[in-house]
This record gives C-alpha cells, structure tokens and sequence, in this order.
C-alpha cells in the first residue's frame, strides 16, 4: 500500500516498451482490416483498467492514514501526466480521476488538502523571511516589493490547481476552488492580525509588507480572472 508507484511506474514501462511493436505490426494488421481501432491507445486503456481495479480495492485500505493516502494522490497525478503528455492518452477514456473523483475518495482528498495547506500557510508565516521579498537586492524583478509569504502562499493555490484541473466535472473541480476561496479568506484573516500588531508603526518595515502583499495578491486573481 505504501508504494503505488510501483504498479503505475510498471504500466507506464509496458506502454512505453510495447508501442513500437503495436504501431509497426498490429496497426498494419487492423488498418488493413479496415478497423478504426488504435491498437496503442487500446492497450493502454486495458492497462489504465487494470490500474482502475487496483486503486478501487487500495484507496478504501488507506482512505484515513493521511500519509499514505497523500503519496498515493500524488503518484496518481503524476501517473496521469505522463500517460496523457508522452504516451498520447485520450481524455474520453477511463482516467484514475474518475477514482478520486468518487465521494468518499474525493472529500478525503479535499480535507487531507486543506490540512496541508493550512501547515504550509503556518510555516510561511512564522518564518523568518517571511515579510522579506526573494528579489529585494534585484531592482529590475521587484518593483512590487513581494514578501516572501504572499509569493509562496500564491504558489500554493497555482499548485492546488494544478493538481485538481484533471478532474472530469466542473462540479468536482468548483469544490475546489471552493477550498481556495477559504484559503485566500484565512490568509486575509491572518494577514489583518499581523496588521493590527503594526498599527502603531503604520510606516514600518512589517506594515508596508503586508500592504505589498495584499497588492501582490489581488493583481494576481486579477490575471487569473480569466482562466475558467
């Protein structure tokens, strides 16, 4: 159970190791037969089939050990990048998003994704360098004068995503944005109590740092505001 990746690397290196035999020898065949079937492509929907089965029986398994649950969520995600980036697979076939994307399975990921999000934004916030921009010394890269903490916190929302765009319904994928909205929420929130501990020095360092970030942050959504 702790390592998906062995079966889903496996499939990946039958896909890889047989194409060039189903391409040159079993196309021809089929292609002379006056069939429109990929023999490629079908090959590895059996495979991905296979997968399917196995992940239906695993997830239920290690549904409530965060750990666990999240290396697989991860190896699955980067399965189905190289399945659809390298080997050409097709969005109207069975995907392991279809697995994730089932109730249960699927409210797991979301808690499991709002836990870590919330430790992320806590590190962020009590590190040291968190009010302080990666670029201050680089004139030309820092004219917003971003803080370490509001870069990494929108870096956090493009990976989450990243992570759900795959997913087959919008329904699934607004529960999601559903779950950035909250992050965004909290991360105001925490910014406003930091504020209010700056109030007396509303010129200093930290004050002007939190007003760069809130800045950063809304022109950001703002390039995103169309990306549906």
């Amino acid at each position: 159970l702790n390592k998906p990746e062995w079966y889903l690397t496996q499939v990946l290196m039958w896909i890889g190791n047989h194409a060039k035999f189903l391409d040159e020898k079993i196309q021809p065949i089929l292609d002379k037969a006056g069939s429109s079937v990929n023999a490629g492509l079908e090959f590895s929907r059996a495979l991905v089939m296979l997968i399917l089965e196995k992940l239906a029986a695993d997830i239920p398994c290690l549904l409530y050990d965060d750990t666990l649950f999240c290396h697989l969520v991860d190896e699955v995600l980067l399965f189905e990048r190289e399945l659809y980036s390298v080997h050409g697979y097709l969005s109207s076939f069975p995907s392991c998003m279809h697995i994730l994307s089932e109730e249960s399975c699927f409210q797991r990921w979301l808690t499991v994704e709002k836990k870590f999000a919330l430790q992320k934004m806590d590190s962020m916030l009590s590190s040291e360098a968190a009010w302080i921009s990666q670029y201050k010394d680089i004139t030309d890269v820092d004219e917003m004068k971003v803080p370490d903490c509001a870069e990494t916190f929108m870096t956090l929302l493009l990976v989450i995503t990243d992570r759900y765009k795959n997913l087959p319904t919008a329904a699934r994928k607004l529960q999601f944005l559903g779950l950035q909205k909250e992050l965004v929420d909290d991360f105001r929130i925490r910014l406003t109590q930091v504020m209010k501990e700056e109030t007396r020095a509303s010129l200093g360092f930290r004050y002007c740092a939190i007003l760069n970030a809130v800045n950063y942050i809304a022109t950001v959504l703002a390039d995103w505001a169309d990306n549906v």
